[in-house]
This record gives structure tokens, C-alpha cells and sequence, in this order.
């Protein structure tokens, strides 16, 4: 009997649901390796790089997304079980949390207006229709609550969650050196402006840094998007009404 070649599996895994799973895996694992080797650079930040690796592999088989998504969705179920677990890591942090309620408190409102208000205005300034400046609005959320809140304010759920991508990436990538040029060294602090404007894979990266930080950037993850369902519909109308009168 011989031994199944390299296009022996590729054929049995195309066959299969276990195509998108492998790939997500091979594809975090060797971006995970380079991350290492760059000794954490944040440039070479794992999910930008493993999701450049998937792209590439996707238009190189000419694997379909809904193809890919068969496995991939396995991983993507995981993000439920994952996001709660961010609980064990704030509950070890609680003593420190009851000190700081009331500026995280006013730091998560304010957050979340100013990435709102900015995203809109940017976008106004630009010549962007209303529907990219309501895509734009919930952007910094996470992207099952912003998606949700886009299509409730007139924004294209899509380019939201496409937005939603880029925002995380961008902030996980820029975050930490953002703190080292502007001298913010307390992981709470920098927990709480992570979480807020980059969401989970903002949180990731933190985690990465120090447990406090990743803890404080899931809690302002959560809380942000609570905040933000709330916040940015009456943010959206007020807007509209000053710029209406």
C-alpha cells in the first residue's frame, strides 16, 4: 500500500468539514511561530498575520468562504466559552475594581462617545453617505453588538462587522506603543483603553502584556458594548437633529 501524498489530503480534507478548521489552526500556528520570533512585535500581531495567511490560502485553492466556514465555524463557537471565561481573570482583579468604579465608570461613557462621535464626523468630513456614517458609529464594539446596533441606526451590518475587524487589528497592533509614546503605564488604565477601542482581539493582545491588563481590557470590552447599545442610537439622533437644525 502506498502512502497518501500531499494532493491525497488536500482532496480528503477539501471533502471535508475539517478543511476550515485546518487551515484556521495551521494558519494561527505559524503566525503565532513568526509573532515569537519577532519577540512579540506587534507588528507581526498573530490574527493580522493569520488572517493574511487564510486570505491567501483561500484565493490560492479557490476555497469558498462558505466552504471554509463548514470547520471554520468550530472555532468560531469557541468565542462564547472564551468570552466568558474572561470572568476568572477580572474576579482576580475584583479587590481593585470596587477602588476604580467610578473613574472606569466615566472612562467607558466617555469612550464610547468619543469613538462614536469621531467615526461619524470623520466620515461627514470625508463626503461619507449617512449609511457609511451609521456603519461606522458602533465600530469599536464587538461585532455581534455592533452589527445590531448599525442595522438599527440605518448602517450596513456587513461593512460594520468588516470595520469592527479593522478597528480590533489596528488597535491591537498600535495599542501598547500608543501607551509607550504617551507614558501611560498602569495596566488598569491601559486595560480599560484597549478594551474600549479595540475590543476582543484588543483584548487578546492584552492578555499577551500582563493578566491585570487583559482582565480590565475584558471588562471594558463588555461593559463598552452595553454602553455603546445604549450610548450611540441617542448619540446618532441627537447629531442628526443639530445637523438638521
Amino acid at each position: 500500500m502506498t502512502e497518501p501524498g500531499l494532493k491525497d489530503i488536500w482532496v480528503y480534507l477539501s471533502a471535508s468539514p475539517l478543511l476550515g478548521l485546518t487551515m484556521t489552526l495551521v494558519a494561527y500556528g505559524l503566525a503565532y511561530r513568526l509573532y515569537l520570533r519577532t519577540r512579540s512585535n506587534p507588528l507581526a500581531n498573530p490574527v493580522v498575520t493569520s488572517v493574511a495567511l487564510l486570505i491567501a490560502a483561500l484565493l490560492v485553492t479557490g476555497t469558498t468562504y462558505d466552504e471554509y466556514f463548514e470547520g471554520g465555524q468550530f472555532v468560531h463557537f469557541l468565542l462564547g466559552p472564551a468570552t466568558v471565561a474572561l470572568a476568572v481573570p477580572l474576579y482576580q482583579q475584583f479587590s481593585r475594581l470596587r477602588q476604580l468604579w467610578l473613574p472606569i465608570t466615566l472612562s467607558l461613557v466617555c469612550g464610547v462617545v468619543i469613538a462614536a462621535a469621531s467615526s461619524i464626523g470623520l466620515a461627514w468630513l470625508l463626503g461619507g453617505s449617512p449609511e457609511i456614517q451609521m456603519s461606522l458609529a458602533p465600530k469599536s464594539a464587538t461585532a455581534p453588538v455592533a452589527m445590531g446596533i448599525a442595522e438599527k441606526i440605518g448602517g450596513l451590518p456587513s461593512l460594520t462587522a468588516v470595520l469592527v475587524v479593522i478597528t480590533g487589528i489596528t488597535g491591537a497592533v498600535l495599542g501598547t506603543k500608543l501607551f509607550e509614546w504617551i507614558g501611560v503605564k498602569d495596566d488598569t488604565a491601559r486595560g480599560i483603553a484597549m478594551g474600549v477601542a479595540a475590543h476582543g482581539i484588543g483584548t487578546a493582545r492584552a492578555f499577551q502584556v500582563s493578566p491585570r491588563m487583559g482582565a480590565f481590557s475584558g471588562l471594558a470590552m463588555a461593559l463598552s458594548a452595553f454602553a455603546t447599545a445604549l450610548v450611540v442610537p441617542w448619540l446618532v439622533d441627537m447629531m442628526q437633529g443639530l445637523a438638521g437644525g
